[in-house]
């Protein structure tokens, strides 16, 4: 009986914390969505050229975001100690880290065009989609720094506040969007242009909101005095648990932004569909991902109470919601595609049912892998919340690149199976790695901390790691472990 209260309790905390993060993520989501609609109202064309150009720009901004991430872990743990001032620095060096790295990739987007037409892309959609970004691009910097924001407002379990933000964000997005791409109100048609200014907009906008709060209910973070002067032993930390962090995403995304890339050697149709149906798997995973992040605040604060019991009983129970609200995804993706599909598409296109029957197939195999995608990114943050980022990194990169592309590739076009090929390759990548990140936690990291021997990430594991992660491959198949088909 103690057991069960325990986890009602845990429960209650999961989502009372985590629920405002599923909102606002998938308000944040719905910025890109509605981009999305709107540009396939517009014109198919546009819209193809958006789904590339947004993936091409989402790569950039989640490798970047691992430095955000971090700040969310580390101020967790300081805050369960009541320790402000590490809260503080870790916060403020984030910021340095992410301006920094906009600094370098900022020029990529310029040239993102060129980019495109060297990966065998059209010629119409690659210039499309580098007009698109070299606006697109200007609002890397407010993104990145949002995202630091609301991983330092997660950690001090202020959601609500990022909820309100986001969802200012979605009506600031969808009233540039009307004015800038259809020329309502007497402004110029703008088209895919008009999409791009009105993303900057918007995350200017979002960036503003979150300063004034900051400035107004956290005085004594004192986030912005003296944010010239660096603090080198924050900068590490920082850089140290993030940059794993954005390469463990960047392997994931990557995966779907090359499947992008294989669906536009299928035409312009393909790609259009795809799009549409990866905007609605994403949309739902976004679901995960507030949960995921909930996940990691609640085992940051574990970590810094030493409280192992409870992080035993947090992690279950965030996995077990994650995986309801799955067993409810695949019912949704399998009984209305049709409906959801087209809800994207102009009635009147001659090329909507095509595109709606290429879609409906898609959803289907989308269905297959979440159950997968859910205890993958639920592990993923479970393992950020008690800074254990390195091996995590080691096993997406096998999961999706080693295993995740071939499959998609080779199913795609040597066997023939085209699209539905490309996304069940994607499946079979993320039913490894949600296997081995499980196996990772709850076979190697969480006896290691509940017997005392402190938390995997320090450096003298890093070797050791590696080699871990590779003897994890084999550990899978003699433990009767098969990976199945299955973001």
């Amino acid at each position: 009986m103690a057991g069960m209260t325990g986890y009602k309790h845990h429960t209650k905390a999961i989502l009372s914390l985590g629920m405002p993060l599923v909102g606002s993520h998938v308000a944040q989501f719905a910025i890109t969505l509605t981009d999305t609609i709107m540009l396939g109202w517009y014109d198919v064309t546009a819209l193809a050229a958006q789904v590339l150009a947004s993936g091409f720009f989402f790569i950039i901004f989640i490798t970047g975001s691992g430095f955000a991430w971090a700040v969310t872990p580390l101020v967790a743990e300081a805050e369960a100690r009541g320790d402000t001032t590490q809260a503080r620095r870790a916060t403020r060096m984030a910021l340095w880290l992410v301006t920094l790295y906009t600094i370098v990739t900022l020029p990529v987007m310029l040239f993102a065009e060129l980019i495109f037409l060297a990966i065998g892309q059209e010629a119409v959609i690659a210039e499309l989609a580098g007009i698109y970004l070299k606006v697109a691009g200007l609002g890397l910097l407010p993104a990145v720094v949002v995202m630091v924001f609301k991983s330092f407002l997660s950690a001090l379990e202020r959601t609500r506040v990022i909820l309100i933000v986001t969802l200012a964000a979605v009506v600031v997005n969808v009233a540039f969007n009307g004015v800038l791409i259809f020329g309502n109100l007497g402004f110029p048609e703008m088209g895919i242009l008009g999409a791009a200014v009105a993303s900057v907009g918007t995350q200017l906008v979002s960036v503003l909101l979150l300063i004034v709060y900051i400035l107004r209910k956290l005085p004594e973070h004192t986030m912005f005095q003296r944010m010239w002067r660096p603090d080198w032993e924050a900068f590490g930390r920082v850089f140290h648990l993030g940059v794993p962090i954005g390469m463990t995403t960047l392997a994931e995304v990557g995966l779907f932004s090359a499947s992008s890339v294989m669906m536009g050697w299928l035409g312009e149709r393909a790609l259009a569909a795809h799009g549409i149906a990866l905007q609605i798997s994403s949309l739902t995973f976004m679901i995960h991902i507030g949960l995921s992040n909930a996940a990691t605040v609640r085992a940051g604060r574990a970590l810094g109470r030493r409280d192992w019991t409870g992080m035993r009983d947090g992690a279950w129970a965030a996995i077990a919601v994650s995986l309801l609200v799955a067993l409810a995804t695949i019912a949704l993706f399998l009984l209305m595609p049709e409906t959801l599909i087209g809800l994207f598409l102009d009635p009147g296109d001659p090329r909507r049912s095509e595109v709606i029957a290429i879609g409906a197939v898609l959803l289907a195999a989308a269905a297959l892998f979440q159950l997968v995608d859910a205890a993958q990114v639920m592990a993923i943050g479970i393992l950020r919340g008690v800074q254990e980022t390195r091996v995590p990194m080691i096993i997406a990169t096998i999961s999706y690149w080693v295993v995740g592309l071939p499959v998609a590739y080779g199913l795609g076009f040597p066997l023939g199976w085209g699209g539905v090929g490309i996304w069940l390759g994607l499946a079979a990548g993320l039913a490894v790695a949600s296997i081995l990140l499980m196996l990772w936690f709850w076979r190697r990291v969480y006896p290691r901390l509940s017997q005392g021997e402190g938390s995997l990430s320090a450096d003298d594991e890093a070797v050791e790691n590696a080699a871990d992660s590779a003897a994890l491959l084999v550990a899978a198949d003699h433990d009767g472990v098969r990976p199945s088909p299955g973001p």
